[in-house]
């Protein structure tokens, strides 16, 4: 059956995006657009230990955040070189390189400089309690956005068609959940209405859209409705009767 469009304002936002981050400038396309995500993720730990150095913060918390971050981007190149997302495998003009770091992924590094350098004003320090909940949360975000992509990738290879079991079979976007689940445990940490503009700033422009336009692609797929009647797009539903 013919895939639906997705709603036009999402249209736009992907392709604004889709350019930006990929033909920015014009260009030959020659640098892959993992090598720019895989030196964020795998540079964040180097990057929040300066900030400690640079600023003599020491604290519990700027260690805790060095330590969920720090390991969060060590994962993801892990996850690159085991099971490679084939969207970050393109090759984008450096125009695109640059506004990919400077308007999504280096926003990110603004988390761990306003909690360490304190820029924004003196913060007593966190509880137990939210240290505690920052840590679990963020252990189950990993657990969830990484299984979601291993079980995407190994399924693709055997077959292609809708995935709707394991961590997809209550909810839609798992990775996407697991992956906002992390930075929120962040954003925690920080204590600070910033951290979650930032974020907010990117779940709306770049995660809405996709998974907008990604649940137009699948809808492509016969058991597409009775797949979104029992699932939730990033909630699971709990109580919906199952395949």
């Amino acid at each position: 059956m013919p895939a639906r469009p997705a709603a036009r304002v999402f249209q736009l936002q992907a392709a604004l995006n889709r350019y930006m981050s990929e033909d920015l400038l014009g260009g030959p396309r020659v640098l892959p657009l993992a090598w720019v995500i895989n030196a964020q993720k795998g540079g964040t730990a180097p990057f929040v230990l300066g900030l400690m150095a640079l600023y003599g913060n020491w604290s519990v918390e700027a260690f805790t955040y060095l330590a969920l971050h720090g390991s969060y981007g060590l994962l993801w190149v892990l996850k690159d070189v085991v099971f490679p997302d084939p969207n970050w495998q393109k090759k984008v003009t450096f125009g695109g390189a640059f506004t990919a770091f400077a308007l999504v992924l280096g926003p990110y590094w603004s988390l761990p400089f306003v909690l360490v350098s304190g820029a924004l004003g003196p913060e007593a320090p966190a509880s137990p309690a939210l240290l505690s909940v920052a840590i679990a949360l963020h252990t189950v975000g990993v657990a969830l956005m990484f299984g979601a992509d291993a079980q995407k990738f190994f399924t693709l290879k055997e077959r292609r068609g809708l995935i709707t079991t394991g961590f997809f079979a209550r909810v839609r976007h798992p990775n996407y959940l697991g992956e906002m689940m992390l930075y929120a445990a962040y954003a925690l940490l920080v204590r600070h209405p910033f951290a979650w503009a930032v974020l907010g700033w990117v779940w709306l422009q770049v995660f809405l859209p996709n998974m907008k336009m990604k649940e137009a692609s699948m809808s492509r797929y016969a058991e597409w409705d009775a797949y979104v009647a029992r699932t939730g797009l990033l909630l699971p539903k709990l109580f919906g009767r199952r395949a």
